[in-house]
């Protein structure tokens, strides 16, 4: 087909000289045939569109794909925007009210990103997420239960299970290095940072630790506690808890507190932003209201 043999035309065209159409004028593209790809009505596609599509990378059959893909569904588009324009039914009024309405968020948007990413201090100081917490103490309310303490999950053939038990359960820092070098060569699945608060519900999901029935006696009741099936040894030891609905530690919150201080201080740039626009086109008599 004709238009078959133009999309390869303009596929191997671009493939071998690609950068000659990026510098091509654009002054009278109606009148400059050479430069055209396709046309829907009044509405035409160009050589310079497209020069971007396909690079030396791409062999010649993908780039030939790419191109006829493009062209096919810019034809498509144009048609159906074309079929559409033309119903009565459609207010085009309200059509383009609406597009203008797009316009102003989109341009909006990507200048208060801009000027947020100039302005944004994304340092957050110990203090300020102290006292953010105190001040705000009653919306850190759990929502689930949660623990510091140490958990593996090893084969039964894993060896050396009797000095496992000893080093889970003692507090002696070269104990504690035994216990994280035995970990990553044997468990399938361990948490021994008893620093760090974790969900009980998410360290627990794939053990038998999971089926407790009442997780709030079990905490309460245990300090270690090994479970085991046929294929694997499940040594749990709990240091610290705090239940669902208690108030949160302060670590356990931290970095979700440092994400609400560094968006507040977004939202008071973009604030801050468009009332200074505001006061600066009022100094200026940039606008006038008409009565």
């Amino acid at each position: 087909m004709k238009t078959s043999k133009t999309y390869i035309l303009t596929a191997l065209i671009l493939t071998l000289c690609g950068c000659e159409f990026l510098g091509m004028e654009s002054e009278s593209k109606t009148e400059d045939t050479s430069n055209l790809v396709a046309r829907v009505g009044n509405t035409y596609l160009y050589k310079t569109d497209i020069a971007n599509l396909t690079n030396n990378q791409i062999s010649t059959k993908d780039s030939i794909e790419i191109v006829n893909k493009f062209i096919d569904n810019w034809i498509r588009k144009e048609l159906f925007i074309k079929e559409a324009t033309s119903n009565k039914r459609i207010d085009q009024s309200e059509i383009q009210r609406k597009v203008e309405a797009y316009r102003y968020t989109l341009i909006s948007y990507e200048y208060q990103r801009l000027k947020v990413e100039e302005q944004l201090n994304k340092e957050v100081s110990e203090e300020e997420i102290f006292q953010y917490y105190e001040d705000n103490i009653e919306n850190f309310q759990l929502r689930q239960n949660i623990l510091r303490g140490r958990y593996l999950k090893i084969s039964q053939k894993a060896p050396k299970k009797a000095d496992v038990r000893r080093w889970i359960k003692s507090d002696r820092p070269v104990d504690l290095e035994e216990l994280k070098s035995y970990s990553f060569q044997f468990a399938s699945d361990y948490s021994i940072q008893d620093s760090t608060w974790l969900n009980f519900d998410e360290l627990t999901k794939n053990s038998p630790f999971s089926t407790v029935e009442n997780k709030v006696q079990f905490l309460r009741r245990n300090r270690y506690v090994e479970e085991s099936d046929s294929l694997y040894l499940y040594l749990f030891r709990i240091h610290e808890f705090k239940l669902s609905e208690q108030v949160s530690p302060l670590e356990y919150v931290k970095d979700d507190i440092k994400n609400i201080i560094i968006n507040k201080r977004k939202v008071e740039i973009a604030k801050s932003l468009e009332n200074t626009v505001y006061e600066r086109a009022k100094r200026n008599d940039d606008y006038e209201i008409y009565k």
